[in-house]
């Protein structure tokens, strides 16, 4: 078998949630359809809701040559493509998993687990939790981008449950302006344990709030109509849906915004296209927003719960897209997480630019997400269009130049 190139073309796989877009109104559909020698027909009665291109076994990608699994391709060529630094770090595969998402419909209101959990659901129920891992994640907007993400201030949730519906939901000795992290744990478990009838009752008296209330407790726009948007989805006793409206922050990402969830971040994205990129797991704790035999257990979902404000901010959540050393033409930015398993780069470039990228110390996984051109490396000379997906192997300088103007994000273990 004749040696891997540093650099080449891969495809990614679509799965089809039914929390996606249909048709061609998915960018994650619209983006797979293009890439080369893959057949491949975007349906318009068809929910699109992933695009995946790394090496994990669900949704794997593949070399586009012959059709390899890049799984396979890097476990035969390890130490060229990861490099020593990647593998001595993190292991025999890339260390993070790449994605584009096409949001039509809330995806459940989630956690996931740290690594003590991670492993010790994987040891019970593998099936389920299907690896070991953490899996912290990053987000960049592609398009107008809503969620729910963190804890708002406890000054902003405890008003709120003075309301006699609500007010039972507070343990008997907590004080108005005395909650803590204990008190908010209490207080999502309680909802997340409540009775259909109950919790019913609570969302059509929220409908009812004026939004000039909500707007002064930092929400934009209409919530109850956010409230009405959501029911219409999964029903009117989703106890996911309390805990968001009441508790988080609830965010309007612009493109090229970028968010970090954490490990047990709490979060539900609820609309928009995204790049996103984690930690290499598919692990998830639900606790709402999916329907009711799909939720995990309220106490287990509590109990992880990541609490500490210095983490779950909007100040903190919210990740800057800062100017990258990684190109000598100054075309780069890099969007940092506080994790070591990836950095995401991004390219822009007009019709005739060229970026020049230094070599990763690990691998990278690079899509292009508009227009056009080339991408050079390892003597490889290879067209760069909407939808295609590269990858370079650690220690591999790369080229691209525009024929059009091109948009290109890149996953990589940088340092």
């Amino acid at each position: 078998m004749a040696a891997v190139p540093g650099l080449f073309q891969i495809t990614g796989t679509c799965n089809n949630y039914a929390w996606g877009k249909k048709g061609r109104d998915s960018l994650a559909a619209r983006l797979r359809e293009k890439t080369t020698r893959v057949d491949f027909a975007i349906q318009d009665d068809e929910y699109y809701s992933e695009l995946w291109f790394g090496d994990y076994p669900d949704f794997p990608g593949r070399e586009v040559q012959d059709g390899r699994l890049l799984a396979d391709v890097i476990a035969a060529n390890k130490e060229k493509l990861l490099g020593a630094h990647s593998l001595q770090k993190f292991g025999d595969h890339l260390p993070f998993l790449p994605k584009v998402l096409s949001i039509a419909k809330a995806l459940p209101l989630q956690i996931h687990p740290n690594k003590a959990l991670a492993a010790k659901l994987h040891g019970e129920d593998p099936s389920k939790f299907s690896d070991a891992n953490h899996k912290p994640e990053i987000a960049v907007a592609l398009s107008r981008f809503e969620l729910f993400a963190g804890w708002k201030p406890l000054d902003q949730i405890s008003p709120l449950f003075n309301a006699p519906s609500l007010r039972p939901f507070v343990p008997d000795d907590t004080a108005a302006t005395a909650w803590t992290d204990d008190t908010l744990r209490s207080v999502v478990r309680g909802l997340l344990k409540a009775d259909e009838r109950t919790v019913q009752a609570i969302e059509e008296e929220l409908k009812q709030q004026p939004d000039e209330e909500y707007q002064r407790l930092g929400f934009p726009g209409s919530m109850s109509d956010l409230i009405g948007r959501l029911q219409a989805q999964y029903s009117q006793q989703d106890p996911g849906l309390l805990v968001a409206v009441l508790c988080m922050n609830f965010l309007v990402l612009q493109p090229g915004d970028g968010i970090f969830i954490p490990t047990d971040g709490v979060h539900a994205y609820v609309s928009g296209d995204i790049i996103e990129c984690m930690a290499r797991s598919n692990n998830m704790l639900a606790g709402g927003l999916c329907p009711s035999p799909d939720r995990d257990d309220a106490d287990l979902f509590a109990d992880t719960l990541l609490l500490d404000k210095d983490s779950t901010s909007v100040e903190k959540l919210r990740l800057p897209r800062k100017p990258a050393g990684d190109g000598s033409r100054g075309h780069t930015t890099v969007y940092q997480p506080p994790i070591g398993e990836f950095d995401v780069l991004r390219v822009d470039l007009r019709a005739g630019e060229e970026e020049l990228l230094r070599a990763p110390k690990g691998p990278m996984v690079a899509i292009v997400v508009s227009g056009a051109g080339s991408i050079t490396g390892d003597s490889q000379e290879l067209d760069a269009r909407e939808g295609f997906i590269f990858f370079v192997g650690a220690g591999t300088a790369t080229a691209l130049r525009a024929r059009e103007p091109m948009q290109v994000f890149a996953a990589a273990v940088r340092e």
